[in-house]
């Protein structure tokens, strides 16, 4: 079977050709391609590696289409076209001159009309024979002008390689970006959902609120919709001054040494340009608690017989992957399964933690877990600035106020833990937080005995804090439960 071999092509071309023969991932030339179905090419190492950091995912890493375990599939004939194209650069020389050809303009002195042969280190800029021999530029590095050529091309060359790497960076950036909006339209189609089951209850009473909860939480998807296309628009507009200085440079190396050389000073300064390093953006998904948590209870003067009331809701930005949360947030298992979720900073990352979804900054509040279905849990409060990401220890120099339940033992997470001696297992476990006084405390609802109270002093919001432990095999599968309380016209949740 014959090679295929691209035409010969001019400088400003070449550039053009090299650009839909590089892989997406390292931009370079293709090597050893190979094909995926949605018609995406990339070079084998290049797939495989994504894949390996994607693990146990495979997908597209342009377009995100599922692969199936038969591809890719490798692509001759694009594989013999870079493999030629790699060669005629290897082999590419400026053709000599031929015996009686008259120098172009541009090859000649402006100053002695004479051919400009060598160049200039200390100003860079090119000479003829007698500009080198001129005072102006004696003691100067002077080579030929192709040797000077070749290392500077070189160099920059060399400089370039950072240059792609940000490049790659800001890719992955906005891709990271993009999964968030999909994930802030999926959160908005949910908690729509949501929205519109509870109210269908009491749809002739309250189509009036109905509206007015739809109204802002399609205001709120606005919004975090709009600070998303602020940040994806700066990316977008990083890459295009990137992309742009690249294929400007790849332009100017690709050119003639006397064209090249003439422009060096511009194109040098392009290869300095900078960007300010993507960072997460907090606050970017919508507070869905805002909008679901507790709706029948807002409305409890107009529908009291119909209203449960829970005075805690779980916050479903801060919940562990593979954390299960209900549909009206106030229960929390451990399915195993990890789910791809984005990882803004709110979310915990190591353990299987969850926070509510209001703190408290002064007052007296309570709440009760049901935990009669799980073998291995903590349940308390947190401070708002623990540690997120990583490791973390769970005592109250740390931020956490908790007691736990693990391998038939009962603890108060104390440093070093404190061992709790009750008379039976319990079902539910009250938590009690008096922020102004310091102290939290366990008891036990089904007959008010005591389990713990830690005394200390807070300085910033207390959250609610809830783990349903290790389920290994499915060994523990049970829910923690936020109980409802009884609505009258008095919040009991506050003393």
């Amino acid at each position: 079977m014959a090679v295929l071999r691209p035409r010969a092509l001019t400088s400003s071309s070449r550039s053009a050709v090299e650009d839909q023969l590089s892989c997406p991932v390292c931009c370079e030339i293709f090597a050893d391609p190979v094909v995926l179905r949605c018609s995406h090419s990339f070079c084998r190492n290049c797939l495989n590696k994504f894949w390996n950091k994607k693990a146990p995912k495979r997908e597209c890493p342009v377009c995100r289409r599922r692969c199936s375990l038969t591809e890719p599939t490798v692509s001759l004939v694009l594989k013999n076209v870079c493999e030629t194209l790699v060669q005629e650069q290897k082999g590419l020389t400026t053709p000599p001159s031929s015996p009686g050809t008259m120098a172009r303009p541009l090859d000649l002195c402006p100053t002695h009309r004479e051919p400009l042969k060598l160049f200039c280190h200390d100003d860079e800029e090119l000479l003829c024979c007698v500009c080198h021999t001129s005072r102006k530029h004696q003691g100067h590095r002077v080579c030929p002008m192709e040797e000077a050529a070749h290392d500077l091309k070189a160099e920059l060359k060399q400089e370039l390689v950072p240059m792609k790497k940000s490049l790659r960076r800001l890719y992955e950036a906005k891709q990271e970006r993009d999964d968030i909006t999909v994930h802030i339209k999926n959160q908005r189609q949910q908690a729509e959902k949501q929205i519109r089951e509870d109210f269908a209850e009491i749809r002739q009473f309250l189509e009036k609120q109905e509206r007015a909860r739809i109204a802002l939480l399609s205001e709120e998807e606005e919004e975090k919709l709009h600070l998303m296309k602020k940040n994806t628009d700066n990316l977008s507009r990083d890459i295009l001054n990137f992309s742009h200085a690249v294929r400007t440079i790849d332009d100017e190396i690709a050119n003639s040494d006397a064209v090249f050389l003439q422009h060096y000073k511009n194109i040098k300064k392009r290869t300095h340009l900078t960007f300010n390093e993507p960072e997460k953006v907090p606050a970017a998904l919508i507070d869905v608690a805002r909008h679901v948590s507790s709706l029948k209870f807002s409305l409890w003067e107009n529908m009291q017989a119909m209203v449960e009331y829970t005075p805690v809701t779980l916050d479903a930005n801060t919940a562990y992957p593979c954390l299960t949360l209900s549909k009206n947030l106030t229960q929390v298992s451990n399915s195993g399964v990890m789910q791809k979720l984005p990882d803004n900073p709110e979310r915990f990352d190591h353990f299987v933690f969850v926070l509510g979804s209001n703190g408290f900054d002064s007052g007296r509040h309570a709440w009760e877990v049901e935990v009669k279905d799980n073998n291995d849990w903590v349940v308390g409060v947190v401070k708002e600035s623990i540690a997120r990401k990583g490791k973390v220890s769970g005592g109250p120099e740390a931020g956490f106020w908790t007691i736990a339940l693990s391998d038939g033992s009962y603890t108060a997470m104390t440093s070093p833990p404190t061992q709790l001696k009750l008379s039976r297992r319990l079902e539910r476990v009250r938590v009690k937080l008096d922020y102004d006084a310091g102290e939290v405390s366990f008891t036990n609802p089904m007959n008010l005995t005591p389990i713990y109270t830690f005394s200390d002093c807070f300085t910033e919001r207390m959250f609610p804090f809830f783990c349903p432990g290790a389920n290994i095999n499915g060994s523990n599968p049970g829910p923690l439960k936020i109980c409802p309380v009884k609505v009258a016209m008095w919040n009991s949740a506050i003393w």
